[in-house]
């Protein structure tokens, strides 16, 4: 493939590219920014998760569903796209529901990934054949923060709130089973408590694992640790953290938040800093565990 996870995401940019767009704010960041740079972007969107408002972003708009793989692709080529990023979140547990090949109506070229390409189903190796298939049409996949790179997050703390040593303690302590779990694909995020694992991240995402860990450990006071694998591929998938994710660590009692440094997306910076020290919380990026 000729996007790889250390593609250069500076380099020259092309007139116009290509945005698949999933739910959440980062596929306007990424319009916004490719527009400020003179960019025209050619948008589509997954139905049911993508904020139908990112059409006023765009130049080219158009909805299609999780299963559409090949009508996507088609789309693009149709367009002039060579390039494409992919911006948002998709609902995982979709992918798993009772009458999926219905609700999901995929065309062939999606079957014949999910039947008969992929060596697992894991998030990783699922995405990976779907840029594939992009490669192979002629779009390249680009890094996720091309357009947009002051996007991902400095070494340091994150608003005003510094970590006592007991936040420090539960950061150490849960960055080793949060590396172990990104790097067999399993989660981006712990939950831990006095050197305790409380709740790790599986297919339900890392706002719900938050809400979970609150539900299980009512007194509150936890930290979520949140990391990308090692050699994570920057193309999609990258771990992310905004307003709503400080919201849901109030909501659920915890105290602190620790993410990689260099590794991790943060929308809507300002508003993640003025919830963190409004609510007391700890946001901190480390590019390896503090000693």
């Amino acid at each position: 493939m000729s996007a790889q996870s250390t593609e250069d995401p500076q380099r020259d940019y092309p007139a116009r590219i290509g945005l698949l767009a999933g739910g959440g704010t980062f596929p306007f960041a990424v319009a916004r920014a490719a527009r400020k740079n003179g960019i025209e972007v050619v948008c589509a969107g997954i139905k049911h998760e993508v904020s139908r408002e990112i059409a006023e972003e765009v130049s080219v708009f158009k909805e299609f569903g999780l299963g559409r793989l090949g009508r996507v692709l088609r789309f693009f080529r149709k367009h002039g796209i060579n390039e494409v990023s992919w911006a948002g979140w998709v609902r995982k547990d979709r992918l798993f529901t009772p009458a999926r090949i219905f609700s999901l109506l995929p065309d062939w070229r999606m079957l014949k990934i999910w039947y008969f390409s992929l060596r697992d189903r894991q998030s990783q190796t699922i995405l990976t054949s779907f840029a594939e298939e992009f490669e192979r049409e002629g779009i390249t996949v680009a890094h996720s923060t091309r357009y947009c790179p002051e996007l991902l997050i400095k070494e340091g703390l994150i608003g005003r709130i510094k970590p006592k040593a007991k936040h420090l303690e539960d950061i150490r302590f849960g960055w080793d089973i949060a590396q172990r779990m990104a790097d067999l694909d399993v989660g981006q995020s712990v939950a831990v408590l006095e050197k305790a694992t409380i709740a790790v991240e599986g297919l339900e995402g890392t706002d719900r694992n938050i809400i979970r860990a609150g539900e299980l450990c009512r007194k509150g006071g936890f930290t979520v640790v949140k990391l990308p694998k090692k050699g994570h591929d920057m193309r999609f998938d990258v771990p992310t953290i905004g307003p709503d994710t400080i919201e849901n660590l109030k909501e659920a009692g915890g105290a602190a938040l620790a993410v990689k440094a260099g590794g991790t997306l943060i929308l809507e910076q300002e508003r993640v800093v003025e919830l963190a020290d409004r609510y007391g919380i700890v946001v901190v990026a480390y590019e390896e565990p503090p000693q």
